[in-house]
């Protein structure tokens, strides 16, 4: 079955650079992601939208617009763009898409998934859809590590369950649709699932928070968010290797700059080999 793909930008935000970069020093990350004067970096928060036959299928949809001025200040959102004008570009909107596959609930992949009603209540922004995670990540979110508790925000999360429209994909299940296959990884957060999509008799990776940016290729840059960043290294290697291997594209959910690229095999490890627009493909 083949498949429609349309990158959804829903804005940029800042995020302290030495938090994107881990133990990586400054001098050498701001090469490729230029601080500003409070030591924040600029990324994205692009989606991707997935059409295959009858189903519409949003990947991940931003930090949403829900949260108060007090929260939004640590985070500087800017540009243009918005995840409904994005979808309207696209010629879609809310009511068409009918799944949400969220790659984890960190409110920068998920807080677009629900919002405050006419009544003032929360509800859910895609009312036709079903929204899908894992048993084992949900628990982990809804159950929070004092690490990662600021991340999973309770109003991003419990009125998907309370709608009615949450499902799971079982652990280990490796297809979601023909043509729409899942990887699991723990490193960043426990059972974050990466998307990859054949499209244009390629192979395209949704990235998610696995890599957020070209200039995190090399192995030791791993972002001082993971949960387990030894095992991120191990994850990173494995799924770099593979694209060199077999010319995956990877696509980025958090890189500013570069949508997509691919990679090739070099003596100091897996590197670029060409940084392209989707619309290249």
């Amino acid at each position: 079955m083949s498949l429609n793909l349309y990158p959804i930008n829903t804005g940029n935000f800042k995020l302290d650079g030495g938090a994107m970069f881990g133990v990586v020093p400054k001098t050498i990350w701001q090469r490729t992601n230029p601080a500003d004067e409070n030591n924040l970096c600029t990324w994205a928060m692009r989606c991707l939208l997935v059409e295959t036959g009858d189903r519409l299928i949003l990947i991940d949809n931003g930090i949403g617009d829900k949260q108060d001025a007090k929260f939004f200040s640590y985070y500087y959102l800017h540009g243009d763009d918005s995840l409904e004008k994005s979808l309207k570009k696209a010629g879609f909107g809310f009511s068409d898409i009918t799944d949400v596959f969220l790659t984890h609930l960190h409110f920068d992949h998920c807080g677009g998934s629900v919002r405050y009603g006419k009544d003032g209540g929360l509800e859910t922004v895609f009312s036709n859809a079903r929204y899908w995670s894992n048993q084992d990540h949900w628990t982990w979110a809804t159950e929070p590590n004092p690490r990662e508790k600021a991340s999973f925000l309770k109003e991003n999360i419990l009125p998907i369950q309370e709608s009615g429209q949450l499902e799971f994909l079982q652990v280990g299940q490796e297809q979601f649709l023909p043509g729409f296959e899942v990887t699991y990884v723990d490193g960043h957060t426990d059972k974050m699932m990466v998307p990859r999509l054949q499209y244009k008799e390629k192979t395209l990776c949704f990235m998610a928070d696995l890599l957020p940016s070209v200039g995190h290729l090399p192995l030791p840059y791993v972002m001082g968010y993971d949960t387990r960043p030894l095992l991120t290294l191990q994850e990173k290697e494995a799924f770099l290797n593979r694209a060199a291997d077999e010319q995956w594209v990877l696509f980025f959910e958090h890189d500013a700059q570069n949508e997509c690229c691919t990679v090739k095999h070099t003596e100091k490890g897996v590197r670029v080999d060409q940084i392209f627009p989707f619309s290249d493909l």
